[in-house]
């Protein structure tokens, strides 16, 4: 049976790209930490790293093992703090996992107001591009909760908070659009070069499933890779965009229209593990807090 030592060793060797430097950084010699890996395979009766003359690399099935030697450490690593946790809830330090919109527009108030409850309670924040990132991510045991779009056969607790509502960001003067119209018809818009998505944007694949059920493919005029830039770009007269309403900030200078017909996306918190104490009061914080329909924006759109 191989040891936790071991897995670590794997990690270090692997995160910093050498035996040398992951000697370094976890303050023990070249030859014990040799030891170690030459235990692990003995351990699998597998190969995991091939010794290459100025760097390591992993075997087929050291890609196959790694994820889930990730995934031991996390797990102890919350069993550690989840017995902190039992004796002194406001020692505990939380991850939380996320899509980028959500920590844009919807996370501030609910950390602020986390904060104010429980202020010694550390957070880390892991933001991702796509939902499919951020369920991988929950599995290899990266943070405590999540929270993005419901995930497919999620195997822990699941808990809705609600419908995230789609704009489309035009100028204000643009003339494909009345100077009283609050929504558009997507078909309107099917001529124009948009302001698009990197490819491994979540938001990239869901512009063009939209467009497509409109009867269109978008032509793209220019691709954000930060999704904060996209109603910036837009509202410049760039093209048009798609963008979860909760991103777009006060006094915001471009025209918000709903798109006909609506684009939802249900949003959800999930975890492995909802009965860690810190993990819970997260969730009710949360559930408490969390809104996904700015109110600034709420009467100017009529929702």
């Amino acid at each position: 049976m191989f040891t936790l030592r071991q897995l670590e060793s794997l990690t270090a060797i692997v995160d910093e790209g050498s035996f040398t430097a992951a000697a370094d950084t976890l303050g023990v010699t070249q030859p014990a930490l040799s030891h170690q890996i030459r235990s692990l395979e003995r351990a699998i009766g597998i190969q995991v790293l091939e010794r290459l003359p100025r760097s390591v690399r992993l075997t087929t099935a050291g890609r196959a093992f790694l994820p889930h030697a990730r995934a031991a450490l996390a797990a102890v690593d919350r069993g550690s703090r989840a017995a902190r946790q039992a004796v002194e809830l406001e020692a505990a330090e939380l991850g939380v996992a996320t899509v980028y919109s959500i920590s844009l527009g919807v996370l501030p108030p609910v950390l602020r107001a986390w904060r104010q409850q429980h202020g010694s309670t550390q957070v880390r924040l892991f933001e991702h591009r796509h939902a499919d990132n951020l369920r991988n991510a929950m599995l290899a045991g990266q943070a405590d909760l999540a929270i993005g779009p419901v995930p497919v056969d999620w195997p822990g607790q699941v808990v809705p908070l609600g419908d995230e509502e789609f704009v489309i960001v035009l100028p204000f003067d643009d003339p494909d659009v009345g100077p009283d119209d609050t929504t558009v018809d997507m078909a309107l818009l099917a001529h124009r070069n948009w302001v698009h998505f990197a490819p491994d944007n979540g938001l990239a694949a869901l512009l063009d499933e939209v467009c497509a059920r409109a009867g269109f493919q978008p032509r793209v005029a220019v691709r954000a890779e930060q999704t904060a830039a996209a109603p910036i770009l837009a509202a410049a007269g760039l093209g048009p965009t798609l963008i979860p309403l909760n991103i777009i900030p006060l006094n915001f200078d471009g025209r918000l229209l709903r798109p006909d017909p609506p684009v939802r996306r249900t949003m959800s918190v999930y975890t492995r593990h909802g009965d860690e104490p810190v993990v819970g009061a997260f969730i009710s914080t949360l559930v408490r807090t969390v809104d996904l329909i700015p109110n600034h924006l709420r009467a100017a759109l009529r929702f």
